[in-house]
């Protein structure tokens, strides 16, 4: 049966940075070229979304918006129907994006010079933020564990200096596609505790779930609401991304209001565009929505995986959740720059250098697998082509 998600939509040409951009970046030319790097989706999002942006252009007026009471219910919708986390709508800020939400956290909780501790390989953007306000990134290292990512309390306190403030958690992780334990959950929260450090938790992940898995927000931890800050956003779950739209929840009251005056000193208020599309967005339709997509993307997962298998050296770290697959090529005993001229230049696939992400990404590749599952199997064929002398 076909699946709305089998569609081939062609975004060159419409400003879209993961295709008219990749030439420019990779060397890999949209006329022939896959585009596997930014993690957005090439999917249209739920028709909901769609209905509700068109009712604003029918409308024709676009001023500034007013009432947020229907926004902020349907984030309280959904957290509470779609996570178990009960969300009182004052907690609740809304960021441009949540890169944007990572630099106002840093700016609100840390001084220039401070260091802020994050689990590697992470992210990228996290630590171009840190540095770019002038901070230092405290690298700890996850543990590759028989092919997963773990956290290695046993040796994090050993590499903590005192300047630590703020600690940032991918939850569930990117570029890994690990859903941590509450059991690792709750030590991250001891830890945290115990070195004093604010916990920024960021879940925008957190509904791209592959069948079976199940998220804990850092939320419903016990012990750490008084130093916790959440962030959430529809954008990464409906492809919205290009709203700009993300929410940062503060539970305890202190930091809701530092948080708040570094908002106001900012002069920051959200696009009224984001608000309606995440609105729409959080409800039954758009849950229906989510449930047929990370159905079809568990099925993206197992044709990128069974592909890669075949490759000798080759291996996709195990994907519970999102849509990024994190490959290992270190196997081949290939450099780095050798297995990206086979990738970009010989299979013409554009993906995230896995070096980027830190320490421990040397030698993995990021592949976003939200696209039509023909093309997935193309890549998969490529890549098996591209290092065919291994088989």
């Amino acid at each position: 049966m076909t699946s709305r998600f089998d569609e081939v939509i062609d975004r060159v040409g419409t400003h879209c940075a993961k295709w008219d951009k990749m030439e420019a970046l990779y060397g890999v030319s949209p006329d022939d070229g896959l585009a596997m790097w930014v993690a957005d989706m090439d999917f249209r999002p739920p028709d909901c979304v769609q209905v509700a942006l068109q009712g604003m252009v029918d409308h024709g007026v676009y001023g500034y918006f007013g009432d947020d009471s229907d926004y902020l219910g349907a984030i309280r919708w959904w957290m509470s129907h779609r996570h178990g986390w009960e969300v009182s709508p004052e907690w609740v800020f809304t960021t441009h994006g949540l890169v944007n939400g990572t630099a106002i956290c840093v700016d609100t909780w840390t001084d220039p010079g401070d260091a802020v501790v994050l689990f590697t390989p992470v992210y990228h953007a996290f630590s171009r933020v840190i540095k770019a306000a002038g901070r230092t990134v405290r690298e700890l290292p996850l543990a590759l564990t028989d092919g997963r990512y773990e956290m290695d309390f046993s040796a994090y306190d050993a590499l903590m200096t005192g300047s630590e403030k703020l600690l940032m958690l991918c939850s569930p992780h990117n570029p890994g596609g690990r859903v941590w334990t509450r059991d690792e959950l709750q030590q991250l929260a001891e830890f945290a505790c115990k070195h004093d450090l604010v916990l920024v938790s960021d879940e925008i992940h957190h509904d791209l779930l592959m069948p079976g898995q199940v998220h804990t927000p850092m939320a419903l931890i016990d012990g750490v609401t008084d130093r916790l800050v959440m962030m959430t956003a529809s954008t990464k779950t409906f492809n919205i991304a290009g709203s700009h739209t993300g929410n940062v929840i503060i539970p305890d009251p202190k930091l809701r209001a530092q948080f708040a005056a570094r908002m106001a000193g900012l002069g920051l208020s959200p696009n009224s565009f984001g608000l309606v599309m995440a609105t729409a967005a959080y409800s039954p339709e758009g849950a229906a929505w989510v449930d047929e997509l990370t159905v079809y993307l568990d099925g993206n997962r197992k044709v990128l995986d069974a592909a890669i298998s075949a490759i000798p050296g080759v291996s996709a770290m195990p994907l519970e959740a999102t849509y990024l697959s994190w490959v290992d090529f270190g196997g081949t005993g290939m450099d780095e720059a050798e297995i990206s001229r086979r990738v970009q230049q010989e299979a013409r696939i554009a993906p995230n250098q896995g070096r980027t992400f830190g320490t421990g990404g040397e030698s993995f590749l990021r592949f976003n697998i939200a696209t039509p599952r023909a093309r997935v199997i193309e890549a998969g064929e490529r890549l098996q082509a591209a290092f065919s002398d291994l088989q």
